[in-house]
């Protein structure tokens, strides 16, 4: 029986990426990374599932939706009763069939991480992690079912100097990138202080979840849905002003937006370059309860392209109750898209290698391969055409690649024991001996 064909295709949400791609990511990841060593974070690593019971019920309603749930080992059905397959109810069957899942974010993953190995890390617990995530949402520019975080949390200190670290960790890493950005944030006591004089104590996180749709859906969609909430004509005109006018002043006194006040007015002080207020700033997640964070382009449509904030109990749900903590998280994959987008990628990130040896035969080859492992020893990217082709088609490979030099080897270079070194950008050639290709090489480094 002849063997069906299959096109190869890859699930929506998912990307492959091409070597380019690759440097790309990496010169994001590694800008990020070196902030973070600077700042005094370390990194840690966890596994990619967790059990579902560890990341259900952290990220609300819309979120608990989004997760990637991963069938059980085996007949996965075999707890599951003929009546429960006939209900169809999947509330009811994914804990027979399913009790782990993709993680969600790296946010979660490190406050069980905290809990479980208390005792083996010092606090305040400075951690930073660049890992993929995956949400079963609907892809879409810039939204994407696996996509990388960049996360920095400090976990065990209540300090607002944590805070302003944080926010200045992202002034820097979007300065070295060379991207014009707007770094919000606000702060969850206002915000909860807001719902309670519109009337909706004990229903506050149902207002901030309608506050976070301001960008999509804009504030007159907003504002009908706060209506259907039963606000007063004078709530829904307190909710106007001080959303329009960015004004937390109009809000009545409470000792919760007094709190919240006094927070922002600290990390407002430092004055930290590309920062601003905004009371509009919700973060949709159920786990924050201080500062939030947001950050946007000023230059490319694309939305958040990082965001985090304080959450000073999420380390409850897993047993441990005296651990404040706070993180901010870079969307990679966005960043990747702006600076695309924007053509704002170095162009030495071009090319692999440094240098690649072409040749016209066996014996040349030979007498470069020799080379090739010289230039390696001493720390120069080189490569060999690893084929006897036609010299063009090995030039054409070297440009392809992005490769800036090209290192000829013939009969006249073997018997002076040289190399003609072709520059790719301007055509110039130079024969060279195999220490002064070496010394030439290290020094354009």
């Amino acid at each position: 029986m002849e063997t069906m064909k299959i096109k190869p295709a890859l699930p929506k949400g998912m990307r492959d990426f091409l070597p380019a791609d690759v440097r790309k990511r990496n010169y994001i990841i590694q800008t990020i990374k070196e902030s973070f060593e600077l700042f005094g974070f370390q990194a840690i690593e966890t596994p990619v599932m967790e059990n579902l019971n560890t990341l259900a019920g952290k990220y609300g309603d819309e979120g608990d939706k989004l997760l990637f749930k991963v069938l059980n080992s085996g007949d996965y059905l075999k707890k599951v009763t003929f009546n429960e397959l006939g209900d169809a109810d999947s509330r009811k069957l994914t804990p027979k069939i399913a009790d782990k899942g993709l993680r969600y974010d790296l946010t979660v993953p490190l406050a069980r991480y905290v809990v479980q190995h208390q005792n083996e890390i010092s606090f305040p617990f400075k951690r930073y992690h660049i890992a993929p995530v995956w949400r079963a949402d609907r892809p879409q520019k810039g939204r994407y079912r696996e996509f990388f975080q960049c996360d920095a949390d400090i976990i065990g200190s209540k300090s607002l100097y944590n805070e302003v670290e944080l926010i200045q960790i992202y002034s820097s890493v979007f300065e070295k990138l060379k991207l014009a950005v707007t770094i919000k944030y606000n702060n969850r006591k206002i915000l909860m202080g807001l719902m309670q004089a519109l009337g909706l104590s004990g229903r506050e996180q149902e207002g901030i979840v309608l506050l976070d749709k301001l960008d999509k859906i804009g504030p007159d969609r907003v504002l009908e849905e706060f209506k259907t909430l039963g606000l007063s004509q004078d709530q829904l005109t307190l909710f106007k002003t001080v959303v329009s006018e960015n004004d937390i002043h109009a809000l009545p006194h409470s000792e919760l937006i007094q709190q919240g006040i006094e927070e922002l007015e600290f990390v407002k002080k430092f004055n930290i370059p590309s920062s601003k207020f905004d009371v509009t700033l919700a973060r949709g997640l159920d786990y924050y309860t201080g500062c939030i964070f947001e950050v946007v382009s000023n230059e490319y449509e694309i939305g958040s392209v990082g965001g985090g904030g304080r959450y000073d109990n999420l380390t409850e749900m897993f047993g441990k109750s005296d651990l404040a903590g706070v993180g901010i998280s870079f969307g990679l994959d966005r960043i990747y898209d702006v600076l695309e987008g924007l053509a704002r990628f170095p162009e030495t990130l071009n090319a692999s290698s440094s240098v690649m040896f072409a040749h016209y035969d066996d014996a040349n080859q030979s007498y470069a391969f020799e080379a090739l492992g010289k230039l390696r020893a001493a720390g120069i990217p080189a490569e060999l055409y690893p084929d006897n082709a036609k010299f063009q088609k090995q030039i054409k490979y070297a440009n392809d690649k992005g490769i800036s030099y090209v290192a000829i080897v013939g009969d006249n270079e073997m018997k002076n024991e040289t190399f003609m070194l072709k520059n790719m950008e301007t055509g110039e050639q130079e024969e060279m001996s195999i220490q002064a290709l070496i010394n030439y090489l290290n020094s354009i480094k």
